[in-house]
């Protein structure tokens, strides 16, 4: 069998660059298994408000942690940054906005938005 030389060759993955467009998508991906995952939180959470006072004081004393609450408003960006990509989706839906320039616009306003409802939710919740 012989091998054909004259086949482009694919840029290595140090040389090629990924576009935004394509980092927003596999962060879109990965939020929404990170908040699927989240949920169990959640729901130990809820858990420990139904079970009682001693409970609910555990939940407190845990949520008090750096690391828990770090963790916690990463899980409030994922939220939004998700919700952000489902509405830019939505827009996709109606056959719209599928120029580069727009695509790439319609990018930088998905992560401004996602990072400025982080931050209100951060200063008035």
């Amino acid at each position: 069998m012989t091998t054909n030389t004259n086949r482009p060759i694919s840029p290595h993955l140090q040389i090629y660059k990924l576009p935004l467009t394509g980092i927003i998508s596999i962060t879109h991906r990965i939020t929404g298994v990170l908040l699927s995952i989240g949920l169990i939180f959640f729901v130990y959470i809820i858990s420990s408000v139904a079970d009682g006072t001693d409970s609910y004081a555990a939940m407190q004393d845990l949520m008090s942690v750096w690391l828990i609450r770090l963790i916690y408003w990463g899980f409030i960006y994922a939220l939004f940054f998700h919700l952000c990509h489902g509405v830019r989706h939505l827009i996709w839906d109606t056959g719209q906005s599928f120029e580069n320039e727009t695509l790439e616009h319609y990018a930088k306003i998905e992560l401004i938005a996602s990072v400025a409802l982080t931050l209100f939710t951060f200063i008035f919740v």
